[in-house]
């Protein structure tokens, strides 16, 4: 790294810290160049995460000097990216326009454009990567990102076919999500928490062939497939893997399930899921159980006094991701789905901050609504439990009277780490959530 001029002045864009379990990130994509004149919040570059993918603004106004960090590369929190000179001016010259093209960007006219920027896209070279009369080597495609290169993969979508709007013609993620969008007008609606069963009538068996007849020869057993290269997991997919076996290393884990009637429940959402009710019902349970409302770390445990639930949301086959409904103790059952359903879409779009997937003291995954029966879910560290909420089914049960009636059932499953607490407290923590969700009348 060469050294700075005295006379300038250097500030770090380093990789911020976007959660407690976050200790790296990936660079996506550069949003400026070295040269480029960049304002104060204006974005620098995009990081992604397992947890996240976000844009990363500049702390400073000036002109960056240097980018450290190439685009694919994951780099540990507080390992420095960027540098940004303070102190030059707008429209000064830099590096890159005082070589012998200078003129041909137009450097220094006023009216010409921020110095650093890149030129409209009418005048940027064409992809043809042949070397053209009179400037050399015609100039390298712009990179694409590991993320940019993922979405395609997942959609089947050839990238010579998306046209890039961002930086030399970059392909971004803005990019190919709108290419797959206007490929695929009518998106697939999302499942709905149901009531029907998930079992399917098995059909009806053959009928039995006349005895005359021989028994088919056994087919032959297939052969193995040889194994190939594959496709490497994705950043998320790896992170998800890491961060799930580090809780089953470090917690004790147990589960316990109970079966809850919701018949109060559904009486009374209307349009509404059950998650919201199941949400507030759990947040006052939290009140009488405040250790299930904990954080676990080494050997010293904190009992929050907020609640701050985790809600987990399946991206597909992106993988998962787990935003938080801060202080949600505040919140009625219809201000949760409200704010449930908000922090849902934009985790999907990645749209998220980060400050939206930290802090979390307890959490709620809910497999139930594509029709699960049963889970022994993994703590969300450093929590110390998580409740899984499964498919709510009608079936036959015995009520007063030792009578047997249909009721829309579901199954509580709950994992709790043993070292933060014992079966019997978080048995009575169960037991009142369930009574709670019982009581919606």
């Amino acid at each position: 790294m060469s050294s700075s001029p005295t006379d300038t002045t250097l500030v770090d864009v380093t990789m911020p810290q976007m959660g407690v379990s976050v200790a790296e990130g990936t660079i996506a994509d550069w949003k400026k160049r070295p040269g480029d004149w960049i304002e104060r919040d204006e974005t620098i570059v995009e990081i992604s995460t397992d947890k996240i993918e976000t844009e990363i603004p500049s702390p400073v106004t000036g002109r960056v000097t240097e980018i450290l960090v190439d685009v694919g590369v994951t780099v540990p929190v507080g390992e420095v990216l960027a540098r940004i000179d303070t102190e030059s001016k707008p429209g000064q010259a830099h590096a890159a326009e005082d070589g012998p093209h200078a003129s041909d960007t137009g450097a220094g006219m006023g009216g010409g454009g921020e110095a650093g920027s890149p030129a409209p896209a009418s005048a940027r070279p064409a992809p043809d990567p042949a070397p053209s009369a009179g400037n050399g080597a015609a100039e390298q495609a712009p990179p694409i990102s590991p993320v940019v290169r993922r979405i395609a993969a997942e959609h089947h979508v050839d990238l010579d076919q998306v046209e890039g709007t961002g930086m030399r013609g970059r392909i971004t993620k803005k990019d190919v999500l709108a290419f797959i969008e206007a490929a695929q007008p009518s998106a697939k609606p999302e499942p709905v928490l149901h009531m029907e069963s998930p079992y399917v009538e098995e059909p009806a068996p053959p009928k039995a062939k006349p005895a005359a007849t021989p028994a088919p020869a056994p087919a032959a057993a297939p052969e193995p497939i040889a194994a190939t290269g594959g496709e490497p997991l994705s950043l998320m997919r790896k992170k998800i893997g890491e961060h799930m076996r580090q809780s089953l290393d470090t917690a004790a884990h147990c589960t316990t399930i109970v079966e809850a009637d919701m018949s109060g429940i559904e009486a009374k959402r209307g349009k509404l899921s059950y998650l919201p009710f199941v949400a507030r019902s759990v947040i006052e349970a939290l009140r009488e159980y405040p250790l299930m409302n904990s954080t676990l770390q080494g050997d010293r445990i904190t009992i929050h006094d907020q609640v701050h639930l985790g809600i987990a949301v399946s991206l597909g086959e992106k993988g998962l991701i787990v935003p938080v409904v801060h202080d949600a103790h505040l919140l009625s059952h219809e201000g949760l789905a409200a704010k449930i359903k908000d922090l849902a879409a934009r985790a999907r779009t990645n749209e998220l901050s980060p400050e939206e997937v930290r802090g979390g003291t307890f959490t709620i995954t809910n497999p139930g609504r594509y029709g699960a029966l049963l889970a022994t879910p993994i703590i969300n560290q450093p929590q110390v439990a998580i409740l899984d909420l499964e498919a709510v089914v009608k079936r036959p049960v015995v009520v007063a009277g030792d009578s047997i009636a249909i009721r829309p059932m579901t199954y509580l499953c709950m994992s709790w780490d043993h070292r933060a607490l014992d079966g019997a407290y978080a048995a009575q923590f169960l037991s009142e959530v369930r009574a709670r969700i019982e009581a919606w009348t």
